[in-house]
């Protein structure tokens, strides 16, 4: 897991869209600002970690994860994910409670509908490879570098399958209510969540309940806008 150290105030770990890899927040450790670490947590069979199994289901990621993000919970921290890393994020977060950890301060989640929502659509994850591909390049989440490069696609195709029959497959795991405060983002222009679906949230958790709606589509944190990054920070130097 690449991590920005520095003097800090609080940890946050941040978990990316489906597709999506670290180096999607490589930038949020400088723009954040050095009182807040950024822990940029990298899954199996993407990037550097390309090689390593892919896990498709929720709950066959959760128990490892967990574990392996543990020795990060050690001091003040909270959990940020965008799109599919929003619904991985909140089953972090719920882990964390179950396990009696008592470093969580507080959960973002972005660009993504409340999990116990239905889906808005029917999976795409096993089209076939053309249509698969057609659907995924108007979600806009996959660099044109890749969609234009047969090889790189051959490369990341699996990985991108895996992420999508994860999330598109997901349905909240056995578990209570969370305690901790979530805040819940999206963009106003988002095709995958709107306002309504985005403020479900708040049935997530009996903690504090926040939400925000910026200006922008289901990317518009990429690159992180003044805006957002000023939310954050706001957010996140204001916990105990």
């Amino acid at each position: 897991m690449p991590v920005v150290r520095g003097a800090h105030r609080i940890r946050l770990l941040c978990f990316a869209h489906a597709g999506g890899g670290a180096s999607f927040f490589s930038r949020w450790g400088s723009l954040l600002g050095h009182d807040i670490e950024i822990c940029r947590v990298a899954l199996p069979g993407r990037e550097a970690r390309r090689q390593e199994p892919t896990y498709t289901k929720m709950a066959d990621l959760i128990d490892p994860l967990f574990e392996a993000l543990k020795p990060f919970m050690d001091e003040p921290f909270a959990l940020f994910g965008h799109s599919m890393g929003a619904a991985v994020a909140y089953e972090i977060a719920r882990k964390c409670e179950a396990n009696g950890l008592s470093h969580l301060r507080h959960v973002v989640v972005s660009g993504r509908r409340a999990p116990h929502l239905p889906a808005r659509r029917r999976s795409f994850y096993d089209l076939p490879k053309e249509q698969f591909l057609n659907v995924l390049q108007s979600l806009s989440g996959t660099p044109d570098s890749v969609m234009a490069d047969e090889g790189l696609l051959e490369v990341f195709l699996p990985s991108l399958r895996a992420d999508f029959e994860l999330i598109e497959t997901y349905l909240p795991l056995p578990g209570g209510i969370l305690k901790t405060a979530l805040t819940a983002y999206c963009g106003a222009h988002d095709p995958e969540v709107d306002y309504s679906e985005l403020s479900a949230w708040r049935h997530t958790t009996c903690g504090t309940f926040k939400s925000r709606v910026f200006s922008g589509n289901h990317f518009y944190l990429q690159p992180l806008p003044e805006e957002l990054a000023l939310a954050l920070r706001q957010l996140l130097l204001s916990l105990p």
